[in-house]
């Protein structure tokens, strides 16, 4: 059993359930200040309502697999591979996104969260407008987690396992935080999960361009008139993929992807001991051009009057 894959998805839904608790707390600090606590059942509810929205969305992509493979048995065996490939660089866009835009965004949270309740709780429909708030960004971040998950359902159910046990740590931590009153280095926190979540999605950069391969490979093997997708040959390179170029390694006999620490490394990093040219090309380019982005993203400097987005209300639950 890989229970190995369930630790990319275990570090995605931490880190953005942990985006999300903060949210929730902060809520919950700010309706506590204003007398308002009537109001705390509304954002339970949102949470668990966006819990629920988000398993469902999971379920709907896992079932709409089948159904299209099944619309044309006949080419099953590459429409899958395809709708993991077109899954994958979905999730790849979502999450880069995530970790680029969330990150500069990070420092302003407390006060654009504050602002909105603010505003919320001078409306009649107060309630309705705190289930929002936190409607949307538990479902936000679970979206990004399915995306992921889709990407990766080949894999079993060890996904969501990981998904499970990343919502229940970032429950913990939440409590840590705004009822016990612990404190954590949240910035650190956000800064090594986000180095992680770098890592974790140039890895689906490198299983994206694998899956498009067996697609086109499989469908050239099956419809002579596709022969031309596969435009790398034997007499062009030495051990060719279909559209990946010349093998780079082959590290099968010294570090098997299917075993003890080469499944930990594929399912965390996208490491494969079959790497090709065009594999080796993006995953470079995408650390090199999002990595960039990501780290300068990080060096913002902070006004700590106007911007104290982490120095959070830690003890909302002990006074």
């Amino acid at each position: 059993m890989n229970f190995s894959a369930a630790i990319p998805t275990f570090v995605i839904t931490l880190r953005e359930g942990v985006e999300a608790a903060l949210v929730v707390g902060i809520v919950l600090a700010c309706l506590k200040k204003a007398g308002q606590k009537r109001l705390n059942s509304w954002v339970y509810a949102g949470v668990g309502v966006g819990i629920v929205v988000s398993a469902l969305v999971g379920i709907l992509f896992s079932l709409l697999i089948p159904i299209i493979s099944a619309a044309n048995p006949k080419y099953t065996t590459v429409v899958e591979p395809l709708l993991e490939g077109g899954f994958s660089v979905i999730a790849i866009a979502m999450l880069s996104w995530m970790l680029v835009w969330m990150t500069s965004q990070a420092r302003f949270m407390k006060a654009q969260v504050e602002g909105t309740i603010s505003a919320a709780l001078q409306d009649k429909n107060a309630g309705w407008g705190v289930f929002t708030l936190i409607l949307i960004a538990v479902v936000r971040e679970g979206f990004e987690t399915v995306l992921f998950i889709t990407a990766n359902f080949q894999q079993g159910l060890f996904p969501a396992f990981g998904a499970v046990a990343g919502v229940l740590t970032a429950a913990f931590i939440g409590v840590l935080l705004f009822q016990w009153g612990v404190k954590i280095n949240i910035r650190l926190f956000f800064k090594t999960m986000g180095v992680l979540l770098l890592l974790i999605v140039a890895g689906l950069v490198v299983s994206a361009l694998g899956h498009f391969d067996v697609a086109f490979a499989t469908l050239s093997q099956m419809d002579r008139s596709s022969q031309g997708l596969c435009f790398y040959y034997e007499r062009f390179t030495k051990n060719p993929s279909c559209i990946l170029g010349a093998r780079v390694w082959n590290t099968s006999k010294i570090l098997p992807d299917d075993q003890f620490p080469g499944v930990v490394f594929n399912a965390l990093f996208g490491y494969t001991e079959n790497l090709f040219i065009v594999q080796a090309i993006a995953y470079v380019v995408f650390l090199l051009t999002i990595g960039s982005i990501y780290f300068r993203s990080l060096g913002g400097k902070v006004n700590k009057k106007t911007e104290p987005s982490l120095q959070l209300p830690l003890s909302t639950g002990r006074d």
